[in-house]
């Protein structure tokens, strides 16, 4: 179990007994059953007591854990005979978004992700999960075809953020962003959104908007990243855990303000402890909502996305008396 995170450490150091004792057993044939089976409870006991008390800081180093799944294991784990589609047609292609088409569940769908990267080689390719231009051009090409055939989208949301650099704005970066957010509005399929680490800014809203937001318990969806909140704020980074408490990101504070539409509980541990179970539990969630979408008409899908957006961030006011 990797551990770049200090609060980890408890559960790290049981593992780390567990397997002690099992090597032990193994090389010398003693009986280590009840030991191991005593730590493999106390271990269980621990790691539901760490994840149910997480802070909000906490959550967002989870949804950065460098083994959390990326787009690219949900694809091999749920996504049954993908075809990769590559390139916008008009720069070339960006690996910071994968694009594809594929069978969940058997049902026919587009897949589109955003990509990390595993090692440096890969993140520099995916450029560390933040998208240029072209990738967001891409992502909109197979809407548009997936809309053509009367697929689904499924898209998978993992980014710091769009690229900001200098090569970007010359491509047209907002341009795209501001284009998909209209086309995925009007978009006349239905789409279903999962925010499956981080969901930071319009990098992430760039193929965020659908009928449904389906966002991990350990993932995180904001305007800007705590670090940059605080930043501005207190002009002080290292207050990003008051930031992503104040900013209300998390998965159950999105779902409570009506942000997102469902939380999808990951496996003890968080996701990254046991990807295939992840992968499992998102492809039903997934398939659920898509059985519920594909039940209404055009029309009242149109509508329904259009009212889902609408009523973000209402409120109610009362009138003060003089």
């Amino acid at each position: 179990m990797s551990n770049p995170f200090s609060f980890l450490d408890p559960l790290v150091e049981l593992e780390e007994k567990i397997n002690e004792l099992k090597r032990l057993s193994e090389s010398t044939g003693m009986d280590m059953s009840q030991e191991i089976a005593s730590l493999s409870a106390k271990f269980a006991d621990e790691t539901r007591r760490t994840f149910q008390e997480l802070s909000a800081w906490q959550r967002v180093q989870l949804a950065r854990h460098p083994l959390r799944p990326q787009t690219s294991d949900y694809i091999d784990l749920m996504v049954e005979d993908f075809v990769p589609l590559a390139g916008d047609r008009l720069y070339g292609n960006d690996e910071a978004i994968i694009c594809g088409l594929g069978r969940i569940g058997g049902r026919s769908c587009a897949i589109i992700g955003q990509q990390k990267g595993k090692d440096v080689h890969e993140r520099r390719r995916c450029n560390f999960g933040s998208p240029h231009p072209e990738g967001y051009r891409k992502a909109m090409r197979i809407m548009r075809l997936a809309e053509k055939f009367s697929l689904p989208v499924v898209c998978l949301i993992n980014t710091p953020g769009a690229f900001p650099g200098i090569e970007a704005e010359e491509r047209g970066q907002s341009l795209a962003i501001a284009e998909n957010l209209r086309d995925m509005a009007a978009l006349r399929t239905p789409v279903v959104v999962t925010v499956i680490g981080e969901g930071g800014s319009g990098g992430a809203l760039g193929i965020g908007v659908g009928d449904r937001l389906l966002v991990l318990e350990n993932s995180y969806y904001s305007v800007i990243s705590p670090e940059g909140c605080a930043a501005i704020l207190w002009r002080d980074g290292g207050k990003a855990a008051e930031a992503a408490e104040a900013m209300k990101i998390t998965a159950d504070r999105l779902l409570a303000m009506g942000v997102a539409d469902e939380v999808v509980l990951e496996p003890p541990g968080g996701a990254h402890r046991n990807p295939a179970a992840m992968a499992e539990t998102l492809a039903a969630a997934i398939l659920r909502n898509l059985d519920e979408l594909s039940a209404l008409d055009e029309q009242q899908l149109l509508d329904g996305r259009y009212a889902k957006y609408r009523a973000i961030g209402a409120y109610a006011s009362a009138a003060v008396s003089a």
